[in-house]
């Protein structure tokens, strides 16, 4: 794995748990489709049994706003998209009932009328670090 890349997860804090979990996971999913080198090999336990890879890297949940997520968006669209891949959630996401009606809402939607349950960074670990190093863990 290349030890210069980081991956965060910083999620709305006030959020039900339950919807918590489902940013988080939502997240996972679209970054192990984007950075599919970081899912390791299927390996096998003492007992012969196959389990499927799991991400090789670290993946620390931090904890913010929704406006503390949407400046942070904001930031990384407009300096680090070079640095950065990012993945966001959207409350439009969340309230739609199927993948073509989560299109429509956005081709219908400006930047500025989207509120971020979760970010996803993936990217230049001094990037991260900077934008994300003063975030507290998500508890």
């Amino acid at each position: 794995m290349n030890q210069s890349k980081k991956c965060v997860m910083v999620i709305n804090h006030q959020l039900p748990l339950g919807l918590v979990a489902n940013a988080a996971a939502i997240l996972g999913c679209t970054l192990g489709k984007d950075q599919g080198e970081i899912v390791g090999r299927i390996v096998a336990d003492g007992s012969g049994t196959m389990h499927r890879g799991i991400v090789q890297i670290p993946i620390p949940i931090l904890s913010s706003t929704k406006d503390g997520l949407k400046e942070l968006y904001h930031t990384i669209r407009e300096q680090y998209s070079e640095a950065i891949t990012l993945i966001s959630f959207n409350d439009i996401a969340q309230r739609s009932k199927d993948y073509e009606d989560y299109a429509d809402k956005m081709a219908a939607a400006s930047a500025d009328d989207l509120s971020y349950l979760g970010l996803c960074l993936y990217g230049e670990k001094k990037a991260v670090n900077h934008l994300t190093g003063s975030l507290p863990m998500l508890k």
